[in-house]
């Protein structure tokens, strides 16, 4: 069976723990609970009928990519980068992280950019121009960790982006 790691990164109380909770067991909980460290989960899907284990690390979140342990970033086939829409700092401060993670040792993986908190759409800091922007250059997804909208879409997509990666030739 093909297995798959995929790493959670953003600034802390974007949703991250709550997007991969949605995903693995359809269950969200108001309570913020902030992750130490690394929590791992793992789902079987399939991808255009393959089998495949996603392998979910859970990274704490942080303002900054030099606090991020290298470790739990190595081996990772692919990410996804988590927003707050009612917090435009979680965008700013986490651009600096995305563009670190893509200037490291993990090189150019795929990955897909998460809007998230999008049932909150009164209190949105990012404009949807801002997003259609972005979306320009990398996979955008308006998701709701709470109602479930776009987290499923997301996680799938980019497994999708990962197995088509396995078969690009190596440059």
């Amino acid at each position: 069976m093909i297995q798959k790691k995929i790493c959670m990164l953003g600034v802390p109380g974007v949703g991250k723990t709550s997007c991969t909770e949605r995903f693995v067991k359809n269950i969200y909980s108001d309570v913020y609970h902030s992750t130490i460290g690394v929590k791992v989960d793992k789902k079987i899907v399939h991808v255009d009928g393959t089998p495949v284990t996603l392998i979910i690390w859970d990274l704490a979140g942080e303002n900054n990519f030099e606090r991020y342990r290298t470790s739990y970033l190595k081996g990772s086939s692919g990410y996804l980068f988590v927003v707050d829409l009612t917090c435009a700092s979680t965008y700013e401060d986490g651009l600096n992280i995305l563009r670190k993670v893509e200037d490291s040792e993990l090189g150019n993986l795929p990955y897909a950019i998460l809007f998230n908190k999008a049932d909150l759409m009164d209190r949105w800091e990012i404009s949807q121009e801002t997003i259609h922007q972005i979306a320009q250059h990398a996979p955008v997804f308006i998701t709701s960790a709470k109602t479930g909208d776009g987290v499923e879409e997301a996680f799938m997509t980019l497994a999708s982006m990962m197995l088509q990666a396995d078969q690009q030739p190596a440059s």
